[in-house]
């Protein structure tokens, strides 16, 4: 687990809503913009991760190695590039107000969520892969929430589901990428667009709705009576 502060509102029962963060907080993926700016020859091993060939763990496995940059480059490279969805700290509000609770899961990096969290004063329990910067100026990947019975995934998002569903009554999910789609299928209810929105659509698969921004989630969430915690 990254950042141990939970967000407002994070009680037993209730509602949960689970978020995935690039390119959903995130308008950009952030991984991939720091790929794109400072790994080398990375964009074979994301096709065939894409196309399912490997899951996650082996894609960072074989990228870790192509990262030239410091954690202090690519910091500032974080946050002079990140585009947070404008609306989720609204959203944060909205939940702690309604005693919602907030959990963000990601197949990411904690050092890059972790910073754009306090950048925009955030305090969002949240569940990622994590970077270790060595002395010698290599990156290694570690998966605390891995899934050894599965093995494809940093980030087990389906087996975080499942652990929080012993705490809530109903669970959210919002999510854009490939590494969504297994969680989606726990959720009860599921807000898409991108690559999740394509997936699921054709499969007509009950409680998806599409969406543009936490904007649309809150006003969802807003109109359709969705209780606090007990």
């Amino acid at each position: 687990m990254g950042d141990p502060r939970l967000a407002a509102g994070d009680r037993r029962g209730g509602t949960l809503v689970v978020c995935d963060f690039d390119g959903t907080v995130c308008s950009v993926d952030m991984c991939n913009e720091i790929l794109e700016r400072f790994a080398g020859d990375w964009e074979a091993i994301d096709r065939s991760y894409a196309s399912g060939e490997f899951g996650s763990r082996e894609a960072y496995r074989r990228i870790a190695p192509l990262i030239a940059a410091s954690r202090s480059q690519m910091l500032d490279f974080v946050l002079s590039e990140e585009r947070l969805d404008p609306s989720f700290p609204e959203f944060v509000r909205f939940c702690g107000e309604r005693g919602i609770g907030l959990k963000i899961v990601s197949d990411g990096l904690d050092f890059y969520i972790e910073t754009l969290l306090r950048k925009h004063g955030l305090a969002c329990e949240y569940y990622s892969n994590r970077a270790v910067f060595r002395r010698d100026g290599g990156i290694d990947v570690e998966f605390p929430e891995m899934n050894e019975a599965c093995g494809r995934c940093g980030t087990c998002k389906r087996s975080l589901l499942d652990r929080f569903r012993a705490d809530y009554d109903r669970i959210l999910y919002v999510g854009d990428g490939y590494s969504d789609l297994c969680p989606a299928r726990k959720a009860d209810l599921v807000f898409a667009k991108g690559i999740l929105w394509t997936r699921l659509a054709p499969k007509k698969q009950q409680g998806l709705r599409k969406y543009r921004t936490f904007r649309d989630v809150r006003d969802f969430l807003s109109k359709n009576g969705f209780h606090p915690a007990r």
